[in-house]
């Protein structure tokens, strides 16, 4: 992790970090199909995905991709004096590789953008989702957070 003696520390810099690696295994899409009620078979039924789907086997879902990107995201950042931080969503999202069931994912996190918010900042943060081994990124997603001291 991490971590920024506060806010104008973190905004002096572009590159923020590099979480650690993530396991996208077959439980874990399960899990969250069942949470999505996402269960399209490419997702969910590996005998299937490896006979008829273009993979060889199961993929992670994009959502679910997307939603490492704010785990990375919470392993990389920590700023002192930040009493909590409220996600503003995503301006842009691109989905590049398909995350095979097996795979281990890590998140690049740089700062794309900043303003001042009272005491706090608006700041744009871009996430490179890696897969091992692989050359081409899962996702990259612009997210918008606001910080509150």
């Amino acid at each position: 992790m991490t971590r920024f003696t506060g806010i104008d520390d973190l905004l002096g810099r572009d590159e923020l970090g590099t979480s650690g690696w993530h396991t996208v295994d077959q439980a874990r899409i399960d899990q969250f199909a069942e949470v999505t009620g996402d269960r399209q078979w490419i997702h969910v039924d590996p005998a299937r995905a490896a006979a008829e789907g273009p993979f060889g086997g199961t993929i992670a879902h994009g959502a679910l991709t997307l939603s490492l990107c704010v785990t990375f995201l919470t392993e990389v950042l920590e700023v002192d004096g930040v009493t909590f931080v409220v996600n503003g969503g995503f301006d842009k999202v691109r989905f590049q590789a398909p995350v095979r069931a097996g795979s281990r994912l890590r998140g690049v996190v740089r700062l794309l953008e900043s303003r001042p918010l009272g005491s706090g900042a608006r700041i744009v943060v871009r996430t490179r989702a890696e897969i091992e081994g692989e050359r081409r990124p899962a996702c990259v997603a612009d997210q918008v957070l606001a910080l509150y001291a």
